[in-house]
């Protein structure tokens, strides 16, 4: 018998999952990932998600610092140059000179990166609406207070 099936000494079967039932991990990181694609496939060819991403946290933060756009990303700082450069090659995003501290550079929105970031919010509006439109209101609120009770990110 398989260990997932042996009888408890509680009751006739454990509340393990079977082998072939999905984890809560693996059901919450599918889910993460079939949203993900829903909203990406809204981006179009030019803009990579890990892009989209970078382009929100600056718009976002106004003018801000690369350390603060690799913290948000949970990325290295190295990566969010590489990041920047892209989206700066592509007139996104311009790099300035950070008035507080003039050895430290901030980045920041351009005319062009504001069009973007609108659309990029809009496809994301538009790709949840569409995946958790099949939820009612009620298990919306529920889920929406589940994932906010897991969220290790520290309160806003």
């Amino acid at each position: 018998m398989c260990p997932a099936h042996r009888p408890s000494p509680s009751g006739p079967a454990s509340d393990e999952p079977s082998s072939d039932e999905a984890s809560l991990d693996e059901l919450l990181l599918g889910a993460a990932r079939a949203l993900r694609r829903r909203w990406a496939s809204g981006l179009g060819p030019d803009l990579s998600p890990h892009d989209a991403r970078a382009l929100r946290v600056v718009g976002h933060h106004g003018p801000t610092r690369l350390g603060v756009v690799a913290e948000h990303l949970r990325i290295a700082p190295r990566s969010a140059t590489d990041v920047v450069d892209r989206l700066e090659s592509r007139g996104l995003v311009a790099r300035a000179p950070d008035p507080a501290d003039r050895r430290a550079m901030t980045v920041s929105l351009t005319p062009r990166g504001e069009e973007v970031l609108a659309q990029v919010d809009a496809a994301r509006r538009e790709g949840a609406a569409d995946f958790f439109g099949g939820l009612t209101d009620r298990e919306r609120a529920s889920l929406a207070a589940v994932l906010a009770r897991l969220d290790d990110r520290p309160s806003r």
